[in-house]
């Protein structure tokens, strides 16, 4: 590796694979059809439950993706801890039963899980299909040679979270993402078998290379036509390539080709253009299978002095950092519920999101690359050395690889993608770890390197964990060379074992902002970027005064914590000792071009991580917006820098107790000043300046109102004012979307406020409500976003939480109109309604 390496350069058109049926086709083309529907589920372990014969009519019916940990109360006695989410896990069996219709026999059927957690075990009339432990992978088993023609076969899942801690953050339990049934001809596309490549893009237009993966797996070989076509976003058809192949039996081959498309529209983060490239292998003049790509055509680079440049424009990540449970959904997968997440980060102008620290759902992907957002794909979350008792360094030596082909195979078409990460805050990492200091001969024994190593060796001694960062590395470059590779590292040492391998294309910090700029010198040449920053702390509508004390909790990271409010301040004034406010992340970033971006810890709160409490918090602080997904005030902080949004947002509340001091924050943008107003009466006017991207005022309460007031070139551009609450009067429904999907999985998240008699919310409101359901929807959650609420998440009540509580519903695979009622005592009804269509 050059260490003088001025900048890391891909060019690269990548795409979002999507196996679909397609009715036009001939009866020998794919079908990838949802096997989510009607399963058998009991949370027991019993090994007579692979057999097809058992007896399973006592079990419970649902249909995946399916979540058993969030149905589940909280406890401090579960052995998931806090750090979990204080939810259970155990062993949970499935069953579905399914007919191989006669009329399928001579095809080919695949059974592919999105993902299970963890340690899955699939069995077809009996018969072991084989384990997977990583619960964050996707995987899939050929069904052909086990299936019963024109009779009932029987799929059974064995899901193993029995032993826990195995996750530093909330994993859910079962087939929590999507499973397909795959139906294919004896010669077909392979899976994952398309990949998209740019060769460049100039003023004559855009190359593409493309290599198609054929499988056959017939007795026979076979002559086909590759032909590859690609059409806009309009399906009109743009270029297309022939190529013959010959596929031997039960082998398979690549074909490569070129496509050449003229004045192309690049896919970027505020036009994400796709096209479709359709993917037809011909055989006897019959089309046998058809695989559609959409494929995103863009440039990009990532460069130690400019930072990153998209399409030939410099251009900051302003990214978040999240997690894959969806609130009181838990971590089972629901398309609306992932759109929702994202479309309120795209509203607050953020760019980016780091996938931490897991594969994330195929969806999740599929969203990014349609919404258009920088996603960094993240693999491991630990090597080889663990961070809780059972976690996956149990399986990593054995499985690493397979399950870093699969991730990368099946992510490297995204172009959302734009870097892998090979590990978050790996312990193989530290520069004191001298223990792993090996002969280059142990070395490779051990990690079963496979090639020479020699540029690391020094005097005949090699450190075993740069050699395993080279390694993969190295392995992920071979199956992408488009993409650079990182890792969130939170040891600035250039000693660092991940860092001194020289593998990594761009250096990665977790925090250490005081060592940020001397990154250019102990790196030369390196881009950089900022892969985790903040780990602000802040509870919904609580602020602790005053707001210009700072409250750096734990004291260390290892150091019980107690504070007998269980909240952390809504002002920006909290954080952990690791890291920062928002504010001085935005501004470090912002005055630097050679930070590439930042991702913040985190876009939401998530199940699990209470930092920096234990018992009875069981949700994380760091989010900007709450579990709930009520945004905190710092969301205007971001709207106001990251977007071109007009942005006025003044904070606390107005209820305080009379002649209290209470400091009042403001963010706002595209004004020269603001004035507070309190009952009238000018507070004086603010301005921001390059050091401060807020204004305070610090005041007095007194009952009323207080309004800030925007001026630009001397004229008001904005106001905001904010009345004192009186006493809880009714209940305020007020749902995100009032027509849903009829197709059982869509939803509607309804906010529930509690309002005084003027329509003011009542920002310390804690009425318990409860919610009824008529006609075509059921309750799919409800939350508040309290980090310390024991309630549980199904149910048909919540207290609310400052003034506010939700309710999810969910269509329940009919047509029609549906009626949601709010009730709670001493407080007028509220009645909304949504159709189904």
């Amino acid at each position: 590796m050059n260490r003088k390496l001025t900048q890391t350069v891909i060019m690269g058109v990548c795409c979002m694979l999507f196996l679909g049926a397609c009715s036009s086709l001939s009866s020998e083309s794919r079908e990838r059809l949802s096997f989510n529907d009607g399963w058998l589920f009991s949370l027991a372990d019993d090994s007579l439950a692979a057999r097809p014969e058992f007896v399973d009519s006592g079990w419970r019916k649902l249909n995946l993706p399916h979540d058993w940990a969030i149905e589940g109360d909280f406890s401090q006695d579960n052995p998931s801890g806090t750090g979990g989410g204080a939810l259970p896990g155990g062993v949970g069996w499935y069953r579905k039963t399914f007919v191989a219709e006669n009329k399928d026999k001579g095809k080919h059927f695949r059974i592919e899980f999105d993902g299970v957690y963890m340690n899955s075990e699939v069995f077809i009339n009996g018969t072991c299909l084989g384990k997977r432990p990583y619960g964050y992978i996707s995987f899939s088993y050929d069904l052909t040679p086990y299936l019963k023609w024109g009779e009932k076969n029987v799929i059974a899942v064995r899901v193993d979270n029995a032993e826990q801690p195995n996750s530093r953050w909330y994993s859910g339990c079962g087939i929590y993402r999507n499973v397909w049934l795959l139906k294919t001809g004896d010669v077909c596309v392979a899976e994952w078998g398309t990949y998209v490549t740019t060769a460049k893009v100039d003023g004559q237009g855009a190359s593409l290379n493309l290599v198609t993966t054929l499988e056959n797996t017939g007795k026979e070989n076979a002559d086909v036509t590759v032909r590859s076509v690609l059409k806009d976003a309009e399906g009109k058809e743009v270029a297309q390539v022939e190529s013959p192949a010959n596929v031997v039996a039960e082998k398979s081959v690549k074909i490569a080709q070129k496509l050449q498309v003229t004045s192309p529209q690049l896919w970027d983060v505020e036009h994400p253009y796709l096209y479709s490239l359709v993917t037809e292998v011909m055989e006897g003049g019959q089309c046998v299978d058809r695989y559609i790509t959409p494929v995103g055509i863009r440039t990009f680079s990532f460069d130690a002095t400019k930072g990153f440049v998209l399409n030939g424009k410099p251009t900051k990540i302003n990214g978040v950092c999240m997690h894959h449970d969806l609130g009181c959904l838990g971590a089972a997968v629901n398309v609306r519920a992932m759109e929702r997440q994202l479309q309120m980060l795209k509203e607050m102008g953020c760019n980016g999101i780091r996938c931490s620290h897991n594969p994330p759902a195929p969806e999740w992907l599929d969203l990014c690359d349609r919404m258009g957002f920088i996603v960094m794909d993240e693999a491991f979350d630990m090597w080889r050395k663990k961070k809780t008792a059972y976690d996956y360094s149990l399986y990593f030596n054995e499985w690493h690889e397979r399950d870093l082909h699969d991730f990368i195979l099946r992510d490297r078409n995204h172009p959302s993608v734009f870097m892998w990460s090979i590990g978050n805050e790996v312990l193989e990492q530290w520069s004191d770890a001298q223990a792993d200091t090996l002969s280059l001969e142990e070395a490779n024994l051990i990690l079963n390197f496979g090639h020479s190593a020699d540029m690391l060796a020094k005097e005949g001694e090699v450190s075993v964990n740069s050699l395993l960062t080279k390694k993969l590395a190295d392995f992920v470059k071979a199956l992408d060379p488009t993409r650079p590779v990182t890792a969130g590292c939170n040891e600035p040492n250039p000693a660092n074992h991940l860092f001194r391998s020289e593998a990594l294309d761009i250096i990665g910090y977790n925090y250490h902002n005081v060592n940020i700029p001397d990154v250019p010198r102990n790196f030369p040449g390196k881009p950089f970027i900022i892969t985790e920053s903040n780990s602000a702390l802040m509870t919904r509508g609580y602020y602790r005064m005053p707001s210009d004390e700072m409250f750096i909790w734990p004291e260390r990271w290892d150091k019980p914590f107690y504070d007998a409010t269980f909240a952390c301040s809504s002002y920006d004034n909290c954080h952990a000792p690791w890291g920062n406010t928002h504010e001085e992340n935005l501004l470090l970033t912002k005055k630097n071009d050679f930070i590439s971006g930042q991702y913040v810890w985190t876009g939401f709160d998530y199940i699990g991580e209470p930092t920096p409490y234990g018992w009875p918090a069981r949700s994380s602080y760091f989010g900007i917006i709450d579990l709930a997904g009520f945004p905190k005030d710092v969301y205007y902080l971001y709207q106001s820098e990251w977007s071109n949004k007009q942005v006025l947002h003044l904070f606390p509340h107005w209820n305080w107790t009379a002649g209290q001091d209470v400091d009042m924050w403001c963010y706002y943008n595209q004004a020269d000043e603001v004035e507070l107003f309190v009952n009238g009466k000018s507070q004086g006017v603010k301005a921001k300046d390059e050091n401060h991207l807020h204004v305070v005022w610090r005041v007095k309460y007194e009952p009323g109102s207080v309004k800030v007031v925007a001026r630009k070139d001397g004229k008001v551009v904005g106001e905001k004012e904010i009345r004192t609450a009186g006493e809880p009067k009714k209940i305020r429904l007020t749902p995100d979307r009032n027509t849903l999907n009829a197709d059982g999985k869509d939803l509607s998240f309804v906010t529930v406020e509690i309002v005084d008699a003027e329509g003011n919310l009542c920002p310390l409101a804690d009425n318990l409500v409860h919610f009824e359901v008529e006609g075509n929807l059921f309750i799919a959650g409800v939350d508040n976003g309290s980090q310390t609420s024991m309630e549980r998440f199904k149910d048909n009540k919540r207290k609310a939480f400052n003034g506010k509580c939700l309710v999810v519903l969910q269509n329940a695979g009919k047509a029609g109109a549906a009626r949601l009622k709010a009730v709670a005592e001493g407080l007028e009804d509220a009645v909304v309604e949504i159709v189904s269509e």
